[in-house]
């Protein structure tokens, strides 16, 4: 099944007079594209770990349009209970986000921790970040998160119909107004304040993963055909950013 994803457009927006930058989308086509390729590859993630991705794909989504363009970031949470790993992905550059839900083989922590990558076309040193985060909303740890590895004040919120925003702190921000909104003041935010578009971006929901990227992950079998196969004549592999399966006999080995 071919899947045709469809562009979700994303807004960023600068709040006069308070200071903040203002990013918001409404991710229905994002979401629709996630559960076509869960039907595709016969992926059926436990509800509440299926909830919690879908808000860190729109989250990431907002932040990587709150920052420039040229970067590749990926986050990661893992968690004590329940004992997941939550992974999403995304750039600028190719226009699309992905992630998964690990459920097996998880390491259990003793706490909540949330891990950030970031990577940029002018380096291959991935930035990175470590903290640990309280409670089970992905919305929640925003507000940690960029008080930790942004350092300025933001707010997230999950608006009605799938929409989402995120406010972030520039210098000068009336910091005092952006702790005191809520939904209701975000959703009519643009009609109680004096706003200018800065700009738009466009995401969808792909990995870009085939099976000839994913053979060269097991090239190191090659010698080793039995440890691999078994009595099996073919295996399946999943794809680490999606966890899209993919079915390897032993000829594409040879």
């Amino acid at each position: 099944m071919e899947i045709q994803e469809e562009f979700t457009t994303i807004e960023s927006i600068f709040v006069r007079h308070r200071n903040a930058l203002l990013v918001r989308g409404q991710f229905t086509s994002i979401y629709t594209d996630y559960y076509l390729h869960l039907m595709q590859h016969s992926i059926r993630p436990p509800a509440e770990p299926d909830q919690m991705l879908k808000d860190m794909l729109a989250l990431l989504t907002l932040h990587l349009v709150a920052r420039p363009w040229a970067e590749t970031i990926a986050w990661t949470a893992n968690l004590r209970a329940p004992r997941i790993n939550l992974f999403v992905t995304g750039s600028s550059i190719e226009e699309s986000v992905t992630g998964r839900v690990f459920t097996e083989d998880v390491r259990e922590p003793d706490r909540n921790f949330f891990y950030s990558q970031t990577t940029t076309v002018e380096s291959n040193e991935p930035r990175l970040s470590t903290m640990e985060v309280i409670g089970k909303d992905p919305v929640g740890w925003i507000s940690q998160y960029y008080e930790q590895s942004e350092q300025r004040p933001a707010r997230a919120f999950r608006l009605d119909d799938e929409n989402f925003a995120l406010i972030a702190a520039q210098p000068d921000c009336d910091l005092e107004w952006l702790e005191a909104l809520d939904e209701a003041a975000v959703a009519k935010l643009l009609e109680t304040e004096e706003t200018s578009v800065l700009e738009t971006r466009r995401f969808r929901f792909h990995c870009g993963c085939t099976l000839d990227r994913i053979l060269p992950i097991l090239g190191g079998w090659k010698d080793r055909l039995d440890d691999l196969f078994g009595d099996a004549e073919t295996i399946n592999i999943q794809c680490p950013r999606c966890a899209g399966r993919y079915e390897v006999t032993r000829d594409m080995l040879v």
